[in-house]
């Protein structure tokens, strides 16, 4: 009994020693999100993730690899960093020419295309890698022939070389949406418009796609630049395909163009990076989900493998790779100029147009307002010596009469009034210049003096004539004679002379025949 009771008493000392006194296990430690992965996961080794780095290794490493395998590792360092890479000195990879076969394949970027640095295998080591940005693409491929202990390496992460004069960002602001539907924009500006980041603030933003289990999505580039083009480390837009690990990455654009993107899983991730300096780099993506065919229920079929929501038909927008969507809409929906019309426009138009009504209003408010002045206009009798000057046919010369040697025809007691030592043209600008002037004339004729003599004419030549006359009586009439001066300065021709015979009364009809028509001519 009483060995019992000692027994006992032991162990309920050594229970209590170990609840008591035992040391705690200790803590774990947090969680490293790195962004940095293995595909596929579970089958390629083991995968530790640090703050300021990691370490990955082949599968069943230390020992041997198994065969038939392939690994992809990615790595991604926070911005402005490089990442170091380091392979252990135990090392052993199935050796071969050009390393063929069983091998470590390094690129100096995300993807399978990107630059390579190396290819390596055999029993050495691979010198140190250090990538030119934020990206290690690593793949590990063993075939099904002599297997080997594999590698281990380690990765560090540095600051870029090419960043060395700025100083470390600053935490950058958390920046991320979700989104689901039929369709849907993803858009730069929403960052601005949600007020996620300041417009002096880098950005790393994160739009997650969601869409119904079975469906797919298609991403469509509406709008895309860069505003440093092919500076990836200063902005880009990265899609990945069904997480936001780097594992799943599926294109990356940083250059003057982009690309569609179709996304075989039901979840999309859209990442834009841009830095202080790249603020007004911009991009516009619309998104559509759809289904595989057989296309089911109200769905629309595209004939590129989509099967879209039927709402989305004849809406305006191109949600098949093909517009088939849109094609014979006409019929069904015309697209009208208010269908353009947003917000702004509409505040636009509205502002404009009050403007101008205003203006309108006052306008005539000033017009009704304003006196008027009454003008009467009175004409004055009509001068017809004002027109002479117009209604005076250019060129004509009226040239007087003269009596040359004979002194016993009897004459009108007016007619005297004609005679002129020599000719001269009612207006001295007729003959072109001064030349007609100093050829002896005293005075002019002018159209008024012939328009009082024409009258006294006429009634003194009702008596006729004494047909005797002299042998010797001789006059000569000189007529008006049309001249064509282009200079202004050609002198009357004077020399034109018609003889007459006796004097009679048919002779002194034809005289004042004559002298009327010159003096009707001139007017």
């Amino acid at each position: 009994m009483v060995s019992r009771v000692k027994l006992l008493v032991v162990v309920s000392s050594l229970i209590n020693l170990g609840f008591s006194g035992a040391p705690t296990a200790p803590p774990k430690k947090a969680t490293v999100k790195n962004n940095s992965g293995v595909t596929p996961a579970g089958l390629c080794g083991t995968w530790v993730k640090e703050p300021d780095g990691g370490l990955f290794t082949s599968p069943n490493y230390p020992e041997k690899y198994p065969p038939d395998r392939e690994c992809i590792y990615i790595i991604e360092a926070s911005p402005r960093q490089c990442i170091d890479l380091y392979f252990d000195e135990k090392y052993a990879v199935e050796p071969s020419w050009e390393c063929k076969f069983d091998h470590i394949e390094v690129r100096d970027g995300p993807f399978s295309f990107s630059s390579i640095i190396g290819r390596y295998c055999g029993q050495k080591s691979p010198n140190y890698v250090r990538s030119s940005g934020r990206y290690l693409w690593i793949k590990f491929v063993a075939d099904g022939e002599l297997e080997a202990t594999g590698f281990s390496a380690r990765y560090n992460f540095t600051q870029d070389p090419e960043f060395k004069d700025l100083k470390a960002p600053p935490p950058l602001p958390i920046c991320e949406f979700d989104m689901s539907g039929p369709e849907g924009y993803v858009e730069s500006v929403m960052v601005a418009k949600e007020e996620k980041a300041l417009q002096s603030e880098a950005v790393d933003c994160w739009w997650y796609i969601r869409a119904p289990p079975g469906f797919k999505i298609y991403l469509r580039f509406l709008d895309y630049e860069m505003q440093n083009s092919n500076e990836c480390k200063r902005n880009f837009v990265a899609v990945y395909d069904g997480s936001s690990s780097v594992e799943h990455l599926k294109n990356k654009f940083c250059s003057t163009v982009a690309n569609d993107v179709m996304l075989v899983t039901s979840l999309g991730v859209i990442r834009m990076w841009a830095d202080e300096t790249s603020r007004r780099s911009r991009f516009r993506i619309l998104f559509t989900t759809f289904q595989e065919p057989p296309c089911l229920g109200d769905t629309f079929f595209c004939h590129s493998n989509m099967c879209i929501n039927h709402t989305l038909v004849c809406n305006g927008i191109q949600n098949c790779v093909y517009p088939w969507d849109e094609n014979g809409c006409k019929e069904k929906r015309k697209t009208t100029i208010l269908d353009n019309l947003d917000n702004t426009n509409v505040t636009i138009i509205g502002v404009t147009c009050g403007l101008v009504i205003i203006l309108l209003t006052v306008s005539i408010i000033i017009q009704i307002k304003q006196p008027r002045k009454k003008y009467i206009i009175r004409r004055d009798e009509f001068d017809p010596t004002l027109l002479h000057e117009a209604f005076e046919p250019p060129h004509y010369e009226l040239c007087t009469i003269r009596q040359v040697a004979s002194t016993d025809e009897v004459l009108p007691e007016d007619f005297p009034r004609l005679q002129r030592t020599s000719s001269k043209c009612v207006h001295g600008h007729h003959c072109g210049s001064q030349v007609s002037s100093t050829r002896g004339s005293h005075s002019d004729l002018s159209m008024r003096e012939a328009a009082d003599i024409l009258p006294e004419m006429q009634v003194a030549a009702q008596p006729p004539f004494p047909r005797q006359f002299t042998p010797t009586g001789r006059r000569n009439i000189l007529v008006m004679k049309h001249s064509y001066s282009h200079d202004g300065s050609e002198e009357c021709n004077l020399d034109d002379e018609l003889d007459y015979g006796p004097t009679t009364s048919h002779g002194r009809a034809a005289l004042e025949r004559t002298v009327h028509r010159s003096v009707s001519n001139d007017f």
